[in-house]
């Protein structure tokens, strides 16, 4: 029963969400080419309400958060759908200013990235706290103003910093960790204060990739 809510509740936000970045944007195709787009927007959206009802690295969030999201809607439709229909815009234009597209070729500075998360990857896939320190650099992003692609950015960025680290740097785990995420935490916060894209979307003929 519980499971079986859940997808209705998803379904139900993914449908008013695709209407609403429409509203905003009538050009995307949301059930076609730019589907990725519409998974990106709903987990900023979750995130976001988690950020404003002080759900993040809470136990048994993502229950509490959906319970949330249903009861805002039966007591209030207007309102939720007022509020829907406004962040979905902040959103959009968010998503102009902070995604670039690269047309098939990439820019070598946007491969020097890559080749820096790439290489990081393996690292990041051991960590046992990578889901907690991501959510600490979500809410962060959040708290800073960034409503798009929020777990994006926190993962790239905590990967970029845990690639930088080198062997023996710290004196065990948890020094390193904790030196992460606050190294992170500081960047975070400077990402407000610019303007341009920080998340690049590499597009060819076969596909797109979001890094």
């Amino acid at each position: 029963m519980e499971k079986a809510l859940g997808r209705d509740l998803m379904n139900f936000i993914e449908q008013s969400l695709t209407q609403c970045l429409q509203n905003h944007n009538p050009l995307l195709d949301l059930k076609g080419s730019d589907k990725r787009v519409l998974q990106i927007a709903c987990e900023d959206l979750l995130n976001f309400l988690k950020f404003h009802w002080g759900l993040i690295s809470q136990e048994g969030s993502d229950y509490d958060l959906l319970q949330k999201i249903q009861d805002y809607h039966k007591e209030n439709p207007e309102e939720f759908a007022e509020f829907m229909n406004i962040w979905a815009g902040l959103w959009i234009k968010k998503w102009n200013q902070r995604v670039k597209l690269l047309i098939c070729k990439a820019s070598s500075e946007w491969s020097r990235v890559n080749k820096r998360l790439r290489d990081a990857s393996s690292q990041w896939r051991q960590l046992k706290k990578r889901d907690e320190m991501k959510n600490i650099l979500v809410e962060s992003l959040i708290r800073n103003g960034e409503i798009c692609g929020t777990e994006i950015m926190a993962e790239n960025l905590l990967k970029l910093e845990l690639g930088a680290s080198k062997p023996g740097q710290w004196r065990n785990e948890q020094e390193k960790l904790i030196n992460i995420v606050n190294s992170t935490l500081r960047k975070a916060r400077q990402l407000s204060y610019s303007k341009g894209p920080l998340i690049f979307v590499k597009v060819d003929k076969r596909y797109f990739a979001f890094h």
